[in-house]
């Protein structure tokens, strides 16, 4: 008797469970400016090819990241909002921002996108010519709430410091090492999240290539990539993915 109750409460556990969905795939998702998500002419984001180096039958990719934002006005406009609120448990974050933060933090259509520079704590506080007040914060605020808010929802967040310009001095590539790239690094360290020198594993294969190759990356000016050069930083991505063996996203590489 006891065999046979055992037997039917496993065959009714069998049944209930060949209607049980099941779970969703995770879902990477990106944030950044144009040289993450770029649609002009002749111009790419690395984030616009970097779907074909994941297995996408495994892991979505949802590019989030949008052309002339920074840090700063990637939460002012909502967005951050956007993708926090769709970000679930499982999921990945890729953040890369740093392209448009460098002007001095005003009202002004030069100055909105501005941060105050480094990882601490300083405020700055403006006044907008309609009367509603914002707080700007430096680099690293903006970036640990992102890696905060995505932790707490049950995501893992990854830092990329910047792609590098095409810009050189003595035959190198001019590095970020000296200011967004360092403080992304040390943003992520402080997290305890992984950092991705995605500036310095590109700068170091245009330096290969030399700057006649490069330049043929870069059609209109010296900050945003074609196809091409699109392909290559998503291929440094994977590279700092692949090298990291704590990034669970590396079972996901195709």
């Amino acid at each position: 008797m006891k065999t046979k109750t055992l037997f039917a409460l496993a065959s009714i556990l069998l049944f209930l469970a060949s209607f049980t969905k099941p779970s969703p795939p995770p879902t990477l998702y990106l944030i950044g400016d144009s040289t993450v998500n770029n649609n002009g002419k002749g111009q790419m984001g690395w984030g616009n090819v970097i779907g074909a180096l994941f297995d996408t039958t495994k892991i979505k990719v949802r590019n989030n990241a949008k052309a002339g934002r920074s840090t700063r006005t990637f939460i002012t406009e909502g967005r951050w909002k956007t993708t926090i609120d769709a970000i679930r448990p499982g999921d990945f974050l890729i953040m890369q921002f740093g392209h448009n933060e460098g002007s001095v933090p005003d009202t002004s259509k030069a100055g909105r996108r501005g941060v105050l520079r480094g990882t601490g704590e300083e405020t700055k506080n403006l006044v907008w010519p309609d009367g509603h007040p914002e707080t700007v914060n430096t680099y690293g605020f903006y970036l640990r709430k992102f890696i905060r808010e995505a932790k707490a929802k049950g995501a893992t967040p990854v830092v990329c410091s910047m792609i590098p310009r095409n810009e050189w001095k003595d035959g190198k590539v001019i590095r970020a090492s000296a200011d967004f790239g360092k403080w992304a690094q040390e943003v992520a360290q402080q997290e305890g999240v992984a950092f991705i020198d995605l500036n310095d594993l590109t700068a170091l294969k245009y330096e290969k290539l030399g700057p006649e190759e490069v330049k043929k990356f870069f059609p209109g000016d010296h900050t945003h990539t074609n196809e091409a050069g699109a392909r290559l930083n998503a291929e440094s991505v994977v590279d700092g993915i692949r090298a990291n063996k704590k990034i669970a996203l590396r079972k996901y590489l195709r």
